[in-house]
């Protein structure tokens, strides 16, 4: 294999591998004939797997090259080894702000240093026309001679959305800190998704947390596009109003109401966090206790920063490391359904880049769907099962299912991989893969975790993937009514996705009607009545809905049903009334409510 530790690439030695995401991995070098260390960012195999992309990565990895500021880790050479392409860039003694977030608060004066290197940089790469995309601490490193670093523009940029079929499946960017446009895949981005991210980042510093953050990917990026911003100070009462309005201009959901550029972002942060009210960031360390702590650094001949780092790999939401349950955090909300997905629909191709690094699913529900009893916690791994193991690479599959594969086949036990490889298959339009990996899934979690089948139901309902979404709810549905009770929370988003899910042709093999009409005969005759008056067998379909408002008299979900019906066979009037009856009926569940609505509009 290549990029082994000891062996010669080029005229670099490897001397280690310094960290590994989904994108690339980083090794350490020396280059003997300059005598000096230099960072390897290695893409991944998938990448050279396209045959354009030797030719765009060469093109483009000299515009990032010609980068020469202070506060840019700069990108000496880039080149190929075995058909792996890789870039040389300047090897960093020190910490990422990642780290040092994670040893305790910032103090005001490190913040001010972060945010003027950090603007100046981005800045002079925006004249430059060039933008970051991927703005995190992990990519900000603070040498141990104390200079700021902004790294990885030379990915952000190769990877960029354009020409490639690879890019174009993908998007560049973390989930904690993409800004809404980015993740809904729009191609023309400006130098304002870069002060969303700088400004997800400086939320962060002066709050003491990111401003959404949740079990997966996709749900982070749900929020980003639709939930309000959680105000400064109702998370810290300590941000005073001045800053949190900065906060706020820079983090809008629309970048016509943000700043326009960099410039004014960082001016209008520091006119506000020089005002005298200003205190330092949530829990932020005294100045003298930092110059307490860097005189006793140095009184013990230690390096406040002497840890060596490189310039992170992109696009990973953790550093990699073992799962833990330590790493396993609750969802607090309920996603609503993922609009994302059907507002541009490129996302779902985009962000499987993403997804696909998140290494532990912790499947929870607003409030567990108010269960009768404790939830059975979620597994932390899966049992060794050999035949369980994800099928291996394919030719001509791209390259974030490739990824995926790797991933999964390389942590059997971790049922976040798992998972991530059927939300992968998905957004990748390979439905077949996608069942066939649930399959092992449901096979492998058992009959008994209902929150974890009710987690896996929310994360394909919020991204409109109905047939998926049902399936998993129907093997929660069945635990509870074995119990005696479902839960209403749960039969309503069930129902929903049985509903949704039978105007699809791939729904009907792998939805199992007939065990489902033995919990909930009337859910399964809606599927059938639908489902046949989406393949043209209207007498059919009319039949069953008779038998359904026999077996279940004033069902709304039946009288949605009936108006769709309605509507779509010459009877607008008829159906209006069935629409309007349920539109202004408030013990409707949201979702029918909404659906009316739409086709309500499209009366005529």
């Amino acid at each position: 294999m290549p990029f082994n530790v000891g062996e010669n690439v080029g005229a670099y030695r490897i001397i280690g591998q310094l960290g590994q995401g989904g994108m690339a991995t980083v090794f350490k070098a020396y280059h003997a004939s300059l005598d000096r260390y230099v960072a390897l960012k290695v893409l991944h195999p998938a990448f050279g797997e396209d045959p354009a992309f030797e030719a765009r990565f060469r093109r483009e990895a000299r515009v990032v090259a010609k980068l020469e500021h202070p506060n840019i880790v700069p990108i000496y050479d880039y080149a190929e080894h075995e058909k792996r392409p890789y870039l040389v860039m300047k090897f960093i003694e020190g910490d990422t702000l990642k780290a040092r977030l994670d040893q305790g608060p910032l103090t005001s004066e490190e913040i001010i240093k972060i945010v003027d290197a950090l603007g100046s940089a981005l800045a002079y790469a925006h004249k430059r026309d060039v933008l970051h995309r991927d703005i995190k601490p992990s990519n900000v490193l603070v040498a141990a001679d104390g200079q700021v670093y902004l790294a990885d523009f030379g990915l952000a940029r190769i990877a960029q959305l354009g020409e490639s079929t690879l890019s174009g499946d993908m998007i560049i960017g973390t989930p904690q800190y993409i800004s809404p446009e980015q993740a809904m895949g729009v191609k023309d981005l400006d130098e304002r998704t870069d002060v969303y991210s700088f400004g997800v980042m400086l939320y962060e510093m002066v709050v003491g947390k990111v401003p959404f953050n949740a079990d997966t990917p996709f749900s982070i990026i749900h929020d980003h596009i639709y939930s309000p911003l959680p105000l400064p100070h109702k998370v810290n009462p300590d941000v005073p109003e001045q800053v949190e309005r900065v906060l706020l201009k820079a983090l809008a959901k629309n970048r016509l109401d943000r700043y326009e550029n960099v410039d004014q972002m960082v001016s209008a942060f520091r006119e506000a966090w020089d005002q005298p009210i200003v205190p330092t960031q949530v829990a932020v360390a005294t100045r003298t206790a930092a110059r307490q702590a860097v005189q006793a650094a140095e009184e013990a001949g230690v390096s406040a920063a002497a840890t060596k780092v490189e310039a992170q790999p992109i696009a990973t939401a953790t550093q990699p490391k073992p799962a833990s349950s330590s790493d396993i955090q609750a969802v607090t909300k309920k996603r609503s359904p993922w609009v994302w997905v059907g507002l541009g629909l490129t996302i779902l191709c985009c962000f499987t880049a993403l997804a696909i690094r998140n290494r532990a699913l912790v499947p929870l529900v607003k409030n567990l769907r108010a269960t009768d009893s404790a939830p059975t916690a979620l597994p932390a791994s899966l049992p060794q099962r050999g035949e369980n193991v994800p099928p291996a690479r394919e030719d001509g599959l791209p390259p974030e299912v490739l990824a995926a594969q790797d991933i999964a086949r390389s942590n059997p036990q971790d049922l976040g991989a798992q998972f991530d490889l059927a939300l992968t298959y998905w957004v990748s339009d390979m439905p077949d893969e996608t069942y066939a990996t649930l399959a092992r899934i449901i096979e492998l979690v058992g009959p008994e975790n209902a929150p974890f089948y009710i987690g896996a139901g929310d994360k394909f309902l919020n991204m409109q993937a109905w047939p998926p979404a049902a399936l998993m709810y129907f093997q929660a549905v069945k635990f509870h009514a074995a119990k005696g009770k479902v839960p209403p929370e749960l039969l309503t988003v069930f129902h929903e996705a049985v509903y949704k899910s039978a105007d699809r042709p791939d729904a009907l093999p792998v939805l199992p009607v007939d065990e489902i009409a033995k919990v909930d005969e009337p859910i399964s005759l809606l599927f059938r009545s639908r489902s046949a008056f989406y393949v043209k067998d209207v007498d059919r379909a009319y039949r069953q809905l008779d038998e359904l408002k026999k077996t279940k008299p004033n069902m709304h979900e039946a009288s949605l049903l009936e108006a769709e019906f309605n509507s779509m066979d010459g009877k607008p009037e008829r159906a209006r009334i069935l629409l309007d009856a349920l539109i202004s009926d408030r013990s409707v569940p949201e979702w029918i409510r909404i659906f009316a609505e739409q086709i309500m509009k499209r009366l005529p």
